[in-house]
């Protein structure tokens, strides 16, 4: 039976009650507003695990002061059936005193490395808020695996150098894209869109496949990959680029030639709903031995 804790205090009992027993434990972190993007998650975190704890936590500290906090959306009945649907043991709902009481100044900042450029230069402080409520998550939690989608290419990217820098012992398992019908990524955000923003936002996955043909089909000029993207996008009115780059797979950062693994990722508004997406160029296998495609 699915439980719902909101407290540290109590997770921590449940917690050491299932390492007691011998259990594996996968944690899958959300912001609420679950979809089939992060079904997928828990789903294999199911597969892979003995007991699965979903978090839903929408993290104040990695939100600017002009982001959308305050109009995120949330349907905590929904999640919940979400959860229950995949087989998840328990739902963490810790409120924002409980995650940082009052007095509350520690922080984990990265100043280098993975949150470097892309979303780092377009969300000022995005992902010292995601280290630090990550990691704070963690300690309460103590998974043996976390579940992170590859759409948030980023903030994947800086949980795994987190990990490595801080000697973490979790096992950070990053999970495929989960995209409509029709190719759009899921994403909460996704629900901001209008009908007509819905069809602009098709623009994306369209520039971002067309860039994995060229590279198929033999392309490796960087600056032509990208003109071609941004030529696509541009075609739609509605789009407004906030950056298309080619990267490597670790840290994120640009490469000039596509001679090893890499990957496009993009940042695209479609009105005022800021999108993201990327796609490989060729398989990779990390560390952890997890494919991605």
């Amino acid at each position: 039976m699915l439980q719902k804790i909101d407290t540290i205090k109590e997770i921590r009992k449940t917690i050491y009650e299932w390492k007691k027993l011998g259990y594996t434990i996968g944690f899958v972190p959300t912001m609420g507003y679950l979809h089939d993007g992060h079904k997928s998650l828990i789903d294999r975190a199911v597969l892979e695990n003995d007991k699965v704890v979903v978090s839903i936590f929408l993290n104040p500290t990695q939100f600017s002061q002009n982001e959308d906090l305050d109009s995120y959306p949330k349907d905590i009945i929904n999640d919940t059936k979400i959860c229950e649907q995949a087989g998840a043991d328990l739902i963490f709902l810790p409120t924002t005193n409980e995650i940082y009481p009052a007095g509350f100044s520690t922080y984990v900042t990265m100043d280098k490395g993975a949150s470097e450029g892309l979303c780092g230069s377009s969300r000022l402080g995005h992902f010292n808020g995601v280290c630090t409520v990550v990691a704070k998550l963690f300690a309460v939690v103590k998974p043996n695996n976390a579940y992170f989608g590859q759409k948030d290419a980023q903030q994947l990217a800086v949980i795994k150098q987190m990990v490595r820098d801080l000697n973490i012992d979790i096992n950070i398992v990053g999970c495929k894209i989960v995209r409509e019908a029709d190719g759009l990524a899921m994403s909460s955000r996704n629900s901001y869109l209008n009908a007509d923003e819905r069809v602009a936002a098709l623009s994306l996955s369209k520039a971002l496949t067309h860039s994995k043909n060229l590279v198929d089909a033999g392309l490796t000029d960087v600056e032509k990959i990208k003109f071609e993207v941004e030529k696509i996008i541009s075609q739609e009115p509605l789009a407004k680029i906030d950056y298309v780059e080619i990267v490597d797979t670790i840290y994120l950062k640009p490469i000039k030639e596509i001679s090893s693994v890499s990957m496009c990722v993009i940042a695209v508004f479609i009105g005022k709903t800021r999108l993201i997406d990327n796609i490989i160029f060729k398989s990779v296998e990390d560390s952890n031995g997890n494919n991605f495609t």
